[in-house]
């Protein structure tokens, strides 16, 4: 306890993370969950790097679950930190101006496509991703005077009571009674398509059904307060939007006069190989959520929207913490870094990089290999299952966790997702370098191997890298 108490710059840590785990099972809630899948505890982070109380060092391609776009302790995010505190800066101050939050603003509407940011309204939420998903619902619902959302199959948009009504997930909605009048509508999945197609005619399929729907009179369903989507679903298994398709979507939200939400709380600020992931598509959305890493590794969410939907009274949305300074002064950092040195275009070169190796593993365990940018995932399905009618063999969810845990044997955190969280998932910081991205290719490739237990005398695919990588 002693130790606990000196905190991380103990000069004689502790030989093991068994006792912080233990000491987390009985202090802390039952609904933890990175702890169970990663159990190690941490002493030293830096840049790609989290060094563990046994001294082990890891890559982290996890990063705060997209949280940290510039790594750990980056000295950009440092030096914001220093500033505010050696200047006395105000720390909170609600929804009240200050020279430092009026800067962020004009740095993050200057980012956005000049259609939008030109009559767009922005609103500090509490700083967890998931109350700009409630403040976006309680937005178009007052604009719209309409009750009902739809939503995505393989969404996934928070845990809070409305955020979590919107997520797909069957086994997160245990919980009763959860917002009425949401939708889920089919989500182009390549790998999977809900209409068993497949291709272009699968999506474009897909987007017959969501206008027919919308437009038909006996559809069932009345017109919507909001679409809400994620370009590319994160935890539903790093599945990307067609582009087409995304501007097929907005053509019908904008015909039938509904608001269309853009969740960016994962993919936003060069996560995907763009600034925001929409602009791939080339569209503009009525509704932005942002978090994660507008905040530069510290919590802030807002939603930024069109001005017609400004129909709030004073303190219709509120919350202590939308007024926290260092966040923003760590956030506009931040974003002037990833502006300065253009790591949207980094974060594609190294993921194209990356994608490339992974294509590159051949195992019948490898079922699709996808993303965008530094949003990478590959799902691992079970060869010796039952395939479905296209002959695509069914999840394997179990084989995904083997092989996350064979990751972390040779020092490479990944996070697994998706249905039956059979998608081993990529989400490296974007200053992630060449090198850094064989040596994860590398482990993975090796992972993959070790868990589906390849035999000696199978043919070797090891990818080959440069020797420096090794």
């Amino acid at each position: 306890m002693r130790e606990l108490l000196q905190g991380p710059g103990v000069e004689n840590p502790p030989a093991s993370s068994g006792p912080y785990l233990q000491r987390q099972a009985q202090r802390e809630s039952n609904a933890r969950s990175y702890p169970r899948r990663i159990p190690f505890a941490f002493k030293k982070a830096e840049g790609v790097y989290l060094t563990s109380v046994e001294g082990k060092q890891y890559i982290d391609c996890l990063a705060g679950a997209g949280a940290l776009p510039l790594g750990h302790n980056h000295p950009v995010a440092i030096q914001a930190i220093q500033t505010v505190i050696r200047g006395k800066f105000p720390l909170l101050t609600l929804d009240l101006p200050t020279p430092l939050k009026d800067r962020f603003v004009d740095e993050l509407f200057a980012c956005l496509p000049a259609e939008f940011a030109r009559n767009a309204r922005i609103q500090f939420c509490s700083p967890a991703g998931t109350d700009a998903v409630e403040a976006a619902l309680k937005l178009v619902k007052t604009a719209t005077a309409r009750r009902g959302i739809l939503s995505f199959q393989g969404a996934y948009h928070g845990m809070s009571h409305g955020s979590l009504s919107l997520t797909g997930n069957l086994a997160a909605k245990v919980v009763p009674n959860l917002m009425p009048e949401v939708q889920f509508l089919p989500y182009p999945y390549e790998l999977r398509c809900p209409f068993g197609l497949g291709g272009e005619v699968g999506y474009r399929t897909g987007l017959h059904y969501i206008e027919n729907l919308l437009k038909d009179p006996e559809g069932g369903v009345p017109s919507p307060a909001g679409i809400i989507l994620e370009v590319v679903q994160g935890e539903g298994g790093v599945i990307p939007a067609p582009d087409e398709w995304l501007r097929g979507l907005r053509r019908i939200t904008q015909e039938q006069q509904i608001p269309l939400i853009v969740d960016e709380i994962q993919t936003g600020f060069g996560r995907t190989g763009k600034l925001f992931a929409f602009e791939h598509s080339g569209i503009v959305p009525d509704v932005l959520l942002l978090s994660k890493a507008i905040g530069g590794g510290l919590p802030l969410a807002v939603v930024v929207y069109r001005e017609s939907l400004d129909r709030w009274q004073p303190g219709a949305h509120a919350g202590t913490f939308r007024g926290n300074q260092l966040a923003m002064a760590t956030g506009l950092a931040t974003l002037r870094h990833i502006l300065e040195h253009r790591l949207w275009e980094h974060a594609q070169v190294m993921g194209e990089r990356l994608l490339t190796h992974l294509h590159q593993i051949r195992s019948s365990w490898i079922g699709e290999v996808r993303g965008r940018g530094l949003m990478l995932g590959v799902e691992i399905v079970d060869p010796t299952g039952e395939p479905d009618y296209r002959g695509i063999a069914p999840h394997a969810g179990a084989m995904a966790r083997r092989i996350q845990a064979e990751c972390l044997e040779r020092g490479v955190i990944v996070e697994v997702g998706g249905r039956d969280g059979s998608v081993v998932r990529f989400l490296p910081p974007l200053i992630v370098t060449d090198s850094q991205i064989d040596t994860i290719a590398e482990v993975f490739h090796d992972a993959v191997h070790a868990a589906t237990r390849i035999t000696s005398t199978a043919p070797d695919s090891r990818i080959a890298l440069p020797t420096a990588a090794l």
